[in-house]
């Protein structure tokens, strides 16, 4: 340590070459192959595709909402799991990440049949309308 301050690298440069020897050996990264990433690609690409298809097709109603959203479903599951590397998370992670969106589904699902009952109970209590 003195020859290291007489040679006027301080007690920063010590501290700083000890961290990286021993950052060395205990920090390991993982880097995911290049054709990973290429593949994903290509299937958000073939799943923007089949969503630009339905309305060129010019298909209606619920057909194509459901399309629609499935797409951008596995579009978006796509991009959470490889892209911001969910698939290789612990468990209860993705439970606290992917499970409040699955359950807003589902109430927007309670939601569209709660809609259905509310205008039939109107229509049968105030009639058709004007």
């Amino acid at each position: 340590m003195a020859e290291a301050t007489a040679n006027g690298l301080g007690q920063q440069a010590l501290h700083s070459t000890h961290d990286a020897a021993t950052a060395g050996k205990s920090d390991t990264h993982q880097e995911h192959p290049i054709k990973l990433y290429l593949v994903v690609w290509v299937w958000l690409f073939i799943l923007s595709a089949c969503s630009y298809m339905v309305d060129y097709f010019g298909l209606h109603g619920y057909v194509r909402w459901s399309l629609i959203l499935i797409f951008m479903m596995l579009k978006a599951g796509l991009i959470v799991a490889v892209f911001m590397h969910m698939a290789w998370e612990r468990l209860a992670m993705m439970y606290a990440i992917i499970l409040p969106p699955i359950l807003v589904l589902v109430f927007v699902a309670m939601m569209v049949f709660e809609a259905d009952y509310t205008l039939l109970t109107r229509i049968a209590f105030f009639g058709p309308g004007p």
